[in-house]
C-alpha cells in the first residue's frame, strides 16, 4: 500500500503525519470488536483515526470520541474524520488520557484501544514511533488504561484491547486488580497451527466464563491467500480480498 494513505471501501486514511501506519492488527481490532448495544465509544490512542472510522461504519448511531496525545497524529485523524461520511458522529481531541480523564467525561458503553506494547524490546530511534509502540510512564501505561476503563465504563460496558499474548497476560493482571475481567478472546494466528500473534480481548466488570475463538490470517494450503474467516471479517473494509 502507499505509505502516505490507505484506501478502504468507504473511507480513506491519510497517514503521512502518523508514526504508526494502518496495520493488519488495527484492521482486525476495528472489525472484530463487539459493538453490541454500543451508544458511546471512546477510541484511546486513535492515531490515524482508523478504529473510530471503522466503528462509525459498522454502527449507524454510535457516538464516538477519539483521543490522541501526539498533536500531528490527532490533526491527521481529525482530517480523516472530516473527509468521511461520519464526521458528525466522531470527535477527535489532541489530549493525553490523563488530561482527558481530568475533564470528567461522560461514561462510555465501549472503549477500544490498541495500546503500546513491545515493553521489553529495543526502542525506535524515532521518538514518535517509540511513543506509539512502547509503554511509557508519561504517556499510556497498562495501569492508566485499566484505571480509566474501570472509572468511566458503564456498568455493562466493554473494554476491547489488542496485544501480543505475553503483554495481554500482563494487562489482564492489571485489569483484574481494578475489577475488569476477560469475557471474550479472539486468538489471531498467521496460519493454522502457528503460534498466536495477537489476542483481542473484551473486558467486563463481572467475572464470567471466557469465550475464546480463533482466526487465522492466511490459509495453510497457499500462504499468500487470506483465509475465509479473515475475508469475511474484513469484507466491508478492504478494497480487494
Amino acid at each position: 500500500m502507499p505509505n502516505d494513505y490507505f484506501q478502504f471501501q468507504q473511507f480513506r486514511v491519510e497517514q503521512i503525519a502518523c508514526a504508526m501506519k494502518v496495520s493488519t492488527d488495527a484492521c482486525l481490532l476495528g472489525a472484530a470488536a463487539d459493538l453490541t448495544g454500543a451508544t458511546r465509544l471512546l477510541d484511546i490512542g486513535t492515531g490515524t483515526g482508523l478504529l473510530a472510522l471503522m466503528a462509525a461504519q459498522r454502527h449507524p448511531t454510535i457516538e464516538i470520541e477519539a483521543v490522541e496525545i501526539d498533536a500531528a497524529a490527532a490533526a491527521q485523524a481529525a482530517a480523516n474524520v472530516a473527509a468521511s461520511q461520519w464526521a458528525s458522529r466522531i470527535a477527535v481531541q489532541a489530549i493525553s488520557l490523563a488530561d482527558y480523564a481530568a475533564t470528567r467525561p461522560a461514561a462510555c458503553s465501549h472503549i477500544i484501544c490498541n495500546p503500546p506494547f513491545f515493553r521489553q524490546s529495543l526502542r525506535s530511534p524515532d521518538a514518535a514511533r517509540t511513543t506509539a509502540r512502547h509503554e511509557a510512564n508519561d504517556t499510556l501505561s497498562f495501569e492508566a488504561l485499566a484505571a480509566f476503563a474501570a472509572a468511566f465504563l458503564l456498568p455493562a460496558g466493554l473494554l476491547t484491547v489488542l496485544l501480543p499474548p505475553p503483554e495481554m497476560l500482563a494487562f489482564e493482571g492489571v485489569a483484574n486488580a481494578v475489577g475488569l475481567f476477560p469475557a471474550t478472546r479472539l486468538v489471531v494466528r498467521h496460519r493454522p497451527g502457528s503460534r498466536p500473534l495477537r489476542h483481542i480481548t473484551g473486558f467486563r466488570r463481572e467475572p464470567a466464563m471466557l469465550h475464546e475463538t480463533e482466526l487465522t490470517i492466511r490459509t495453510a494450503e497457499n500462504e499468500p491467500e487470506y483465509s475465509a474467516a479473515f475475508r469475511a471479517l474484513l469484507a466491508g473494509f478492504y478494497l480487494a480480498l
